[in-house]
């Protein structure tokens, strides 16, 4: 009888210890450290570029465009992962 229950336990505990890593990696992966570190240089890169003399022949508002452009991917990425 004793066997039985620390057999039972036993496995009841390896089967928390397993969940909660399961857990534990499903937050690491859903953080995303990557994709948040793009998205702080892609808002630097727009707030730069916003902060720049207008006077580039169009080529600093398209770049404005193409970043905000990057940041919403970027987001969508993120949100994907949490899925």
């Amino acid at each position: 009888m004793k066997t039985i229950v620390k057999t039972g336990i036993g496995a009841a505990v390896l089967g928390m210890t397993l969940a909660s890593g399961v857990l534990i990696g499903e937050a690491a992966a859903a953080y995303q450290s990557h994709m948040h570190a793009a998205l702080d240089a892609l808002r630097t890169a727009r707030s730069e570029l916003q902060a720049s003399t207008p006077n580039k022949g169009g080529h600093r508002a398209t770049a404005i465009q193409l970043v905000n452009q990057a940041i919403d991917e970027t987001r969508a990425g993120i949100a994907y992962a949490r899925e």
